[in-house]
């Protein structure tokens, strides 16, 4: 895939009164197919009637690859031509009549004025302008293929025809009954927003399904999201949501200013954006994140209310929205997922962990912090506004983190510019560069209260950054596009280039002592809900010599942000190693342990710190496991065909050895235009769920159906399935 590289272009034509007389010299076709009658050309030329051919099958909307919209409106994309039809009061002379088309693009729910364009009638059509030509004349009938600039603002734009002739002058223009939008347009050259591969564009943008990652590094997890950016009031929800960032519409027509405008409203931190976090315990009042499924519900709710934020989300609901928002708009985006994230708080980027005398986490100063994983956007555009080589993907994230600019957002940041470091170049790259590759550095207070670096982790922070794949449910990793591989010459070069313009010096002292080595395993998938955890400590000699440490362990519930919430195991084991000894450390974590204690996701951390006693080499080491859910299981009872009853057996088995209160399950896909909600009551101790739901399928080909299950006691429990619909 290259990088875009638009062809520059002004904005918008100075626009003309909806009221002003088309001039004379005005532009005539070479050619018109119908003579017109000398009685016929001596009466006031009007507009009777405008066609904008919106036909959801037509050819407007095929060729500008709108024809998925629910709507009924014309949608076209910008950049391309696009037909219509005016019936007029007596067939059209050239030689004595002028025509012209006159587009307004305001607010549509505010009464912020926009801006007025005026379209000529040219003989031929070329790139890069607003014109139109008469293309095809029967009788008082003419069609008219309007060239559209590749430049032009996005939104709602309301028509009307204006007519002149030489012995009647001007008549009032015609308004249209209806109006048309446009979108950003990835198949037009000249948009800052081409991609040049077709399978991409249809992955990017067509798409309306999708996968999010979760997890940790070691245990992806895999969820399908419902983008539904083409479902009923979707593209009036995502223009309602652009006019909340009160920004000129002339700002719509530049992608970066679009995603930046976005990535600050899909969040509701200062703005009353769309969803409200919550990163708490309880979502009483509103739904809990891991039980959405889809963007479409939650996009409706926020237009439909004229805007109440929608409780609640967390980053991977931020990212689901904001990848229906800008796929909606015609700007290619995808979701993905960094594991081992790191927020840095204070601009370092370094992510910095302190520990005491006794090696004891100090939490109070201990801010920078590290999530399992957190969900983001990219989207692909030109950067003119950067240096050459910058466009591309941009990282564009609406997770409220740290103000940008003096608002919750994030983006868009150039994935080239953080591979190489080249923090200084906008829009929140320091942010974005500490999150995948910033050095974990752990400082530890002596007698005198100050403190020194005891240990420097160079690859530990931003693992397997993961994607969906083009054309298919497969996950894919592009670590290698946000840095260098790890320990590089080119990888080190990029992280001291971006320590330059950090809040203080990067220094990387050589350890006292380095001959011992510690890191934790875990063996397969891990651990299951319900079960023990188990994980085993490796530790290294690597010298001749007899090594000993204590070694500290401690393991706590945590956030998948990094946040710990409860230390549920805690001990202290001495431990003796021979020369060149490869030592194994069983550790378990029972189930007794853990049960009251989860959070969302499952999540725990297991922090293991010792010191060898013989060169006072600190060991200290971090590792993030979840445990698993079941899935649901989805299987179609006989063959799908439109228009015919179809029943779906949907299975689920309660892994816990406790009730599961208040369970709810969620379903959509299929071609539904809203979620199927089935509030199921208690399921008892390690039962099995079968449900049997009736659908109608609506649209031939592979449609997936998706369904979750919302249950304060057990979340991330969800499923998915590819039926193939038959046609009538």
């Amino acid at each position: 895939m290259s990088t875009p590289n638009p062809k520059p272009t002004d904005g918008t034509r100075a626009s003309t009164p909806a009221s002003a007389p088309v001039p004379a010299s005005a532009p005539v076709p070479a050619s018109v197919p119908a003579p017109v009658s000398a009685v016929a050309a001596d009466t006031l030329l009007s507009v009777r009637s405008i066609d904008l051919l919106k036909s959801k099958d037509g050819q407007n909307r095929r060729e500008h690859h709108t024809d998925g919209f629910f709507s009924d409106k014309l949608i076209i994309r910008r950049g391309q031509t696009f037909q219509m039809w005016i019936e007029l009061s007596r067939p059209f002379n050239p030689k004595s009549d002028r025509l012209q088309l006159q587009l307004k693009l305001d607010y549509i729910f505010t009464s912020i004025r926009g801006i007025r364009i005026t379209v000529p009638l040219v003989d031929e059509l070329q790139d890069g302008s607003w014109e139109m030509k008469i293309v095809e004349q029967k009788d008082t009938k003419i069609r008219l293929s309007v060239n559209t600039l590749p430049t032009a603002p996005i939104g709602r734009y309301t028509v009307s025809v204006g007519t002149y002739s030489l012995k009647h002058g001007m008549s009032l223009p015609y308004a249209a009954n209806d109006d048309f939008y446009m979108l950003f347009n990835p198949w037009c050259e000249d948009d800052s927003v081409y991609m040049d591969n077709e399978a991409e564009r249809r992955e990017y943008v067509l798409n309306n399904m999708g996968r999010i990652y979760y997890g940790t590094e070691q245990q992806i997890g895999t969820r399908t999201w419902n983008f539904a950016q083409f479902e009923e009031n979707i593209l009036e929800a995502c223009l309602f949501l652009l006019e909340r960032g009160r920004v000129a519409v002339t700002a719509w027509r530049d992608p970066v200013n679009v995603t930046r405008v976005i990535s600050a409203l899909v969040n509701s931190n200062d703005d009353r954006g769309v969803l409200q976090g919550n990163w708490s315990d309880s979502y009483e009042g509103g739904t809990s994140p891991t039980a959405w499924s889809g963007s479409g519900d939650i996009l409706r709710q926020y237009f439909k209310s004229s805007g109440t934020p929608v409780k609640f989300a967390q980053c991977w609901v931020y990212a689901g929205v904001t990848n229906s928002v800008l796929r909606c708009l015609g700007i290619p985006t995808r979701c993905v997922t960094n594991f081992n994230s790191a927020h840095d708080t204070d601009l370092s980027l370094t992510t910095d962990i302190y520990i005491d005398q006794n090696l004891e986490l100090i939490k109070e100063l201990t801010n920078d912090s590290v999530w399992n994983f957190h969900v983001w956007n990219e989207s692909w555009m030109s950067r003119p506004d950067l240096p050459a080589g910058n466009g591309g993907w941009q990282v564009v994230d609406a997770t409220p983190q740290e103000p940008s600019q003096g608002s919750y957002r994030c983006g868009p940041s150039s994935v080239t510019a953080v591979r190489n470091g080249q923090v200084n170049l906008k829009y929140d790259t320091p942010f974005v560069f500490a999150e995948v590759n910033s050095d974990k550095i752990y400082w530890q207070r002596k007698a005198d209260g100050s403190f020194t670096q005891v240990k420097v982790e160079k690859n530990s922070i931003g693992q397997r950054i993961s994607t969906k794949a083009v054309g298919s449910d497969q996950r894919i990793e592009i670590t290698h596009l946000y840095k260098y591989p790890e320990g590089s010459e080119e990888e080190r070069m990029a992280v001291e280039t971006a320590s330059h313009y950090g809040s203080k010096p990067t220094v990387y002292p050589s350890p006292t002592a380095n001959d011992v080595t510690i890191e934790i395993i875990m063996e397969g998938a891990g651990p299951l809900i319900g079960g023990d955890a188990k994980l085993s400590i490796i530790l290294r000699n690597k010298s001749s010599v007899q090594r000993t440490a204590t070694l500290l362990s401690e393991v706590a519930v945590m956030y998948y942000t990094g946040v710990l919430n409860a230390t549920v195991k805690k001990e202290q084991s001495p431990v003796v190693l021979k020369p060149q000894e490869v030592k194994t450390i069983p550790w378990t974590l029972h189930y007794r342990d853990y049960m009251d204690q989860l959070v969302d996701q499952g999540a725990l951390m297991l922090t293991v710190t010792g010191r060898v006693n013989q060169t006072r080499q600190i060991l200290a080491t971090q590792f993030n496991f979840r445990l698993r859910t079941p899935d649901l299981t989805l299987t179609s009872l006989g063959d799908a065909v439109v228009g015919k009853e179809l029943t779906v057996k949907i299975t689920f088995q309660n892994p816990l050895p406790q009730v599961l209160k208040n369970v709810l399950f969620r379903i959509e896909g299929l071609g539904m235009q809203s979620v199927r909600k089935i509030v199921y009551g208690d399921v008892e101790k390690l039962a099995t769920v079968t449900l049997m739901e009736k659908f109608v399928p609506t649209f031939p080909g592979i449609q997936k159906l998706l369904a979750s299950m919302d249950c304060r006691q057990l979340t991330q429990v969800h499923g998915v399935t590819d039926i193939v619909v038959k046609p009538k």
